[in-house]
């Protein structure tokens, strides 16, 4: 798939939590094709201690709107930084990244999602949504104010809910929640490693296919640094250029 090198135009920055904004990025033409799943890397401007490009899902495309949507969670200087961007400012991005997530043609689907996790499984909700399916989004968070976009997650499907604290639906992790009783053909999950983990034993246990997307480390976004590496069925493989996006049977996490 081709990659882009575009100056693009922040329409809107939105804030979705202390710690979470939504940057809408257009361009003058059209923007390119991009997958669910797949990624972006952004320069940062401003911050002098920040020299690396970082990487942020893709969270939505309207092609209505011509907008790309970038779903940021503010935990370093680098992307404090770009939560201070404001409209009319210019994003350096590099896309699309990666390979993205396995559409299923039919089934029932199940997306599952912890923390800024959540980002990428909008966009698949929205082009499964697209095919004819109604996916069904379990999302968690520590609390009711961790969980992100929920009202936009329900244009497009389902929406399952659990928090730690119980402050919203379910009390407990995602692999708690009671709709993990019902069956489905299909899982995908994206958040941290532990609930993927979890989720991944899960899909195993039940023999239903199941692809996550990592979130290591990842500075040049292109496989040249080696940073991001996950050991696999097939030796070590860089996240940024083999991935995110894996089947849970190549990982070596039940190992």
């Amino acid at each position: 798939m081709k990659k882009y090198v575009l100056d693009l135009t922040v329409r809107a920055v939105e804030v979705l939590s202390p710690k979470h904004v939504l940057i809408k990025l257009s361009d003058t033409r059209p923007l390119p094709e991009m997958l669910p799943g797949q990624f972006v890397e952004v320069r940062v401007d401003g911050a002098p201690d920040t020299f690396l490009r970082r990487p942020i899902s893709i969270n939505y495309v309207s092609r209505e709107q011509n907008e790309l949507w970038l779903m940021v969670a503010m935990v370093g200087e680098g992307t404090r930084r770009l939560g201070q961007l404001q409209v009319g400012d210019t994003l350096n991005c590099v896309l699309p990244l990666g390979n993205g997530f396995t559409m299923p043609q039919g089934g029932s689907v199940l997306l599952i999602g912890g923390g800024v996790g959540v980002a990428p499984l909008l966009y698949m909700g929205a082009q499964l949504r697209h095919q004819g399916l109604e996916p069904t989004f379990l999302l968690g968070g520590r609390s009711a104010k961790d969980l992100l976009e929920v009202e936009l997650f329900k244009k497009y499907g389902r929406v399952c809910v659990t928090t730690e604290d119980g402050s919203a639906g379910e009390q407990g992790f995602v692999t708690n929640h009671s709709v993990l009783q019902e069956s489905f053909d299909h899982i995908a999950t994206c958040g941290p490693t532990p609930m993927m983990k979890a989720v991944a034993r899960y899909a195993l246990e039940h023999s239903i296919p199941c692809e996550a997307s990592l979130e290591n480390m990842m500075a040049c976004g292109l496989g040249a640094c080696l940073c991001c590496v996950e050991k696999t069925t097939e030796g070590n493989l860089c996240v940024c250029k083999d991935g995110p996006v894996f089947n849970v049977k190549r990982l070596l996490w039940q190992n």
